[in-house]
C-alpha cells in the first residue's frame, strides 16, 4: 500500500479511500471510493464501501485512506496524524489500527495547480487494536460484516457492477470474478 500511495503522491494525486475484502486469507478485490461531493456525499460514499466485502462475505477486511483527505471530504476535524496513510485490518472480533505519517517533499508544481510530493515516511505508531477510526471508515468496517441477502445467483459479480454503476473503481480476483 505504501508503494501504490508513494506513486500516487508523485503522480499529483491522494489515492482515493479504498477496501480490500479477504475471504480465509485471500485477497478477493478492491473497491476504491466514488467520485464525492464534501460532507454528507463523502461519509455516505466512503461508509459504502463496505457492500463489496459484505457481498462477498468476507471474513477480514482492510481499508486504507489519507488522515487530511478524508477528514476535509467528509468535513471532520483532522485526527491523529496527517499527513499519513491509515490502514485498518478488521475482522468481525474488532479491528487494529496502523498509521504511516509522513513529511510532503515537493517535488514539481504544474502551471495548473498540480503538486507533486514526495512521501518522507516518519517513524510509525504502534499497531492499535481497537484504534479510535473516524466516523465513515467505522461504519464502513461494521458493515462490511453485515449479511447482505441479494436474490442473484452471483451477488459478489451483481454488488460489483452496480457499485462501478454508481462510480466506484472494482477490480475482482479472477479465482472471484465470474
Amino acid at each position: 500500500m505504501k508503494t501504490a500511495y508513494t506513486t500516487s503522491l508523485r503522480q499529483g494525486t491522494v489515492p482515493r479511500p479504498v477496501i480490500m475484502p479477504l475471504v480465509r486469507g485471500q485477497l478477493i478485490g478492491l473497491a476504491w471510493v466514488r467520485p464525492l461531493k464534501v460532507g454528507e456525499d463523502a461519509l455516505t460514499g466512503i461508509a459504502q464501501l463496505a457492500h463489496i466485502a459484505a457481498a462477498a462475505k468476507a471474513d477480514e477486511t482492510v481499508l486504507a485512506w489519507e488522515t487530511h483527505d478524508v477528514a476535509t471530504a467528509c468535513r471532520l476535524p483532522v485526527g491523529g496524524p496527517a499527513p499519513c496513510l491509515n490502514m485498518v485490518a478488521a475482522t468481525r472480533d474488532g479491528h487494529v489500527l496502523h498509521q504511516f505519517p509522513y513529511d510532503e517533499q515537493l517535488l514539481s508544481r504544474s502551471p495548473d495547480g498540480l503538486v507533486s510530493v514526495a512521501p518522507d515516511w516518519r517513524s510509525a505508531p504502534p499497531p492499535q487494536p481497537g484504534g479510535k477510526l473516524v466516523p465513515p471508515i467505522e461504519a464502513a468496517v461494521r458493515y462490511a460484516f453485515t449479511a447482505v441477502e441479494l436474490n442473484h445467483l452471483d451477488p459478489l459479480g451483481a454488488t460489483a457492477v452496480l457499485m462501478e454503476e454508481d462510480g466506484y473503481s472494482v477490480w475482482l480476483n479472477q479465482t472471484f470474478a465470474r
